[in-house]
């Protein structure tokens, strides 16, 4: 009986290692919880097994920065906006194209948005607005900016990054493999976007938090 209790002690995971911030609450956020349930995952309320399914990636970008669902105008207007900020200016094109090939592309990603936010520098005062704005300009443009490298750094080809493509997930697509990409792959990008637009307080997202708290820019 001993040795079963030894051996079913040792088998046990390890206590959690207390550190700094154990107990320190990390923030309040109405964006999504984890596991408050079990094995689940809700961003603003909505169960993330359905919206995974049935929705555009678009329509969570709108329902996490702007706070609800669309109803399908505003849909359709959200998704004429981000088709108009695909573009990449000159600067954050040429810095791109320094970059090398063997270059990792967040670090590509880091890269080009430190960039953008030279170029089309934030008002101070930080307006919520214009930082909705500014989360709207960033996911329509990031997939240009890592494609851009991507052609040029491996074959020089300067393309275009304003295509007639719907979705994010196509616009992204479309470019990565110069062609228009099936419906299929459309979807399978929606999903795969949806299912990491926001988990709460993992490494990065409580890193972006932290530095946000700073007052510093987006």
């Amino acid at each position: 009986m001993r040795e079963d209790k030894q051996q079913a002690a040792a088998q046990a995971p390890a206590p959690k290692k207390s550190v700094a911030l154990s107990g320190v609450p990390a923030g309040n956020t109405a964006l999504s919880s984890v596991g408050r349930t079990g094995n689940d995952l809700n961003y603003r309320g909505y169960d993330i097994l359905e919206i995974a399914t049935t929705c555009e990636f678009e329509e969570v970008a709108y329902l996490l920065i702007h706070g609800k669902l669309p109803n399908r105008a505003q849909l359709a207007a959200y998704k004429t906006k981000l088709a108009s900020l695909r573009g990449l200016p000159a600067t954050v094109r040429a810095v791109l194209e320094v970059l090398p090939a063997a270059s990792h592309p967040m670090d590509v990603l880091r890269t080009g948005v430190s960039v953008l936010g030279c170029t089309l520098p934030e008002n101070e005062s930080h307006p919520p607005a214009a930082a909705r704005d500014i989360a709207d300009r960033l996911i329509a443009s990031v997939g240009s900016m890592l494609t851009y490298w991507y052609h040029y750094s491996h074959s020089g080809a300067r393309i275009h990054v304003e295509t007639e493509d719907d979705s994010i997930g196509g616009h992204f697509l479309h470019l990565l493999h110069r062609r228009a990409p099936s419906a299929a792959w459309v979807r399978a990008m929606h999903t795969s976007l949806i299912l990491y637009a926001e988990h709460e307080f993992n490494a990065s997202t409580f890193t972006c938090r932290t530095v946000a708290s700073t007052l510093a820019d987006l």
